[in-house]
C-alpha cells in the first residue's frame, strides 16, 4: 500500500517543480507545531484550565525557540510563490482581482470552518457552567494563531506593490520602531507598525528569489552570519530576550509584536535555508522522502489550524481521569515536566491526525484560476 502511495506521488510531480519550497514548508509546520505543543501549559488550578509557558521557570530553555520559531520560513517562501504566481497570471491576462479572490479563498476557507466549530464549542461550554477564564484560555489557543494569515493575506494582496521592494527597507522601519518605542520612550501602540514591517522582510526577500536574485551562496551565508551576529548582539549588549517565542509575563516579547532581534534572527534563518536547497533537493529525490513532504504539504492549513486543538482535546480527555497527570496538567516549571511533556508528543499528533481526517476536505475545494509551476493537481497552495 505504502509503496503504491508512493509511486502515485512520485508519477504526479511535475518535473520541474522545485521540492525543495514544499520543505522549507514542511520544516516551518513541523517548527511551529512542535513550538507549540512544547512551550505551551495548560495548567488545572481550582476547578479552571490556565495557560503556562516552561519559558517562564525554566529560562535556560530559551535555545530551544531558536530551532521551534520559524515563522520568518512561511513568509520567506510565501514571497516566493506570490510573486511567482502573479507573474504567471499577468503573462495569461488573469486580473488582479481573481488572482488575488482564488488565493483568498484557498487561504480562508478552511479558516471558516475551526472559527465556526470553535464558536459552538465556546458557547456549549458556557452554557454547561464551564468557567469563562477557562473558555477563554482555550479559544485564545486556537484563535491567537491565526494573526498569521491575517498578515499572510494582507502581504499575499500587497505583493504587486511590494515585489520589488528591497528588504532593507522594511528592516530599517523595525529598527526605526525600536528605537522609538525602547530608545526614546514613545507609545508602546507604535510597535504594532513591525507586526508588518517585520514580516515583510522575508516576504520581501522570498520576492527577490523569485526574481532569482539570491542564487549566490555569498547571499545565504551573508544573511546567516549577519543575522545571527546581529541577533547576539541585541540579546547580549541591547537587552532584547533570548527567547523568540512570547514569554508569559516578560517586559519584552520578540514577537508580540517583533522586535529587531526577532527580524535579525530570521534574517539568519532565511539564509540558512539558502544555503540548504542543494541538500534538501538531493535528499528529496528519493520517491519515499518526497511522499512524506508532499503528503505533509497537502495538509499544511489543516495542521496549523487544528494543532492547538488537537493539544487542547489530549488534555480535556485526560482530565476526565480525575487526576492531574504530569506534563498534561501541571506546572511547567521542571525538566521533568519537559520529559512527561514529550512523552505526550505521540498522543497529541493521534489526535491531530484525527482532525486531519475530519477537516483536510476543506484545504482542497477546487479553484479555477492560475497555479504556479511547482503546483501539483492535488495540491492547492497555502502560501
Amino acid at each position: 500500500m505504502f509503496s503504491e502511495l508512493i509511486r502515485r506521488v512520485e508519477s504526479a510531480t511535475p518535473t520541474g517543480r522545485d521540492r525543495a519550497l514544499d520543505a522549507l514548508r514542511a520544516l516551518a509546520i513541523g517548527g511551529v507545531v512542535l513550538g507549540h505543543w512544547l512551550v505551551t501549559a495548560l495548567v488545572a488550578d481550582s476547578g479552571t484550565v490556565r495557560v503556562a509557558s516552561p519559558l517562564r521557570d525554566m529560562p535556560y530553555l530559551a535555545p530551544a525557540s531558536w530551532i521551534f520559531q520559524t515563522m520568518a520560513l512561511f513568509f520567506l517562501v510565501g514571497g516566493k510563490m506570490a510573486t511567482s504566481s502573479h507573474a504567471t497570471a499577468r503573462a495569461r491576462n488573469i486580473t488582479y482581482g481573481r488572482w488575488l479572490g482564488i488565493r483568498m479563498a484557498r487561504l480562508f476557507q478552511p479558516v471558516a470552518v475551526v472559527l465556526t466549530i470553535w464558536t459552538l464549542v465556546a458557547a456549549v461550554m458556557l452554557t454547561l457552567g464551564a468557567d469563562l477564564a477557562t473558555v477563554n484560555a482555550l479559544a485564545k489557543l486556537v484563535w491567537s494563531p491565526l494573526w498569521f494569515l491575517l498578515v499572510f493575506a494582507a502581504l499575499t494582496a500587497l505583493t504587486p506593490l511590494v515585489a520589488r521592494l528591497h528588504p532593507g527597507w522594511p528592516l530599517a522601519t523595525v529598527a526605526f520602531v525600536d528605537l522609538v518605542r525602547f530608545g526614546l520612550g514613545g507609545p508602546a501602540w507604535i510597535g504594532w507598525v513591525n507586526l508588518a514591517a517585520g514580516w515583510l522582510v522575508p516576504y520581501c526577500l522570498g520576492a527577490a528569489w523569485a526574481r532569482d536574485r539570491l542564487r549566490d551562496r555569498a547571499t545565504g551565508w551573508a544573511l546567516l552570519l549577519g543575522g545571527a551576529a546581529a541577533t547576539a548582539a541585541l540579546v547580549l549588549w541591547a537587552g532584547y530576550p533570548a527567547s523568540m517565542v512570547g514569554v508569559p509575563g516578560a517586559r519584552i516579547s520578540n514577537q508580540s509584536p517583533p522586535t529587531i532581534a526577532a527580524v535579525a534572527f530570521g534574517l539568519a534563518q532565511c539564509g540558512a535555508a539558502l544555503l540548504l536547497l542543494g541538500p534538501l533537493r538531493r535528499v528529496l529525490s528519493r520517491p519515499a522522502v518526497w511522499a512524506f513532504v508532499a503528503l505533509a504539504n497537502l495538509s499544511a492549513m489543516t495542521i496549523f489550524l487544528w494543532h492547538q486543538t488537537a493539544m487542547i482535546a489530549v488534555t480535556a480527555l485526560g482530565l476526565l481521569t480525575g487526576q492531574t497527570l504530569p506534563g498534561l496538567h501541571t506546572v511547567p516549571d521542571s525538566p521533568a515536566w519537559v520529559l512527561a511533556r514529550l512523552a505526550w508528543l505521540p498522543a497529541f499528533t493521534l489526535a491531530l491526525l484525527m482532525c486531519r481526517a475530519a477537516f483536510h476536505a476543506h484545504e482542497h475545494r477546487r479553484h479555477e484560476g492560475p497555479r504556479h509551476s511547482t503546483t501539483t493537481p492535488e495540491q492547492p497552495q497555502s502560501c
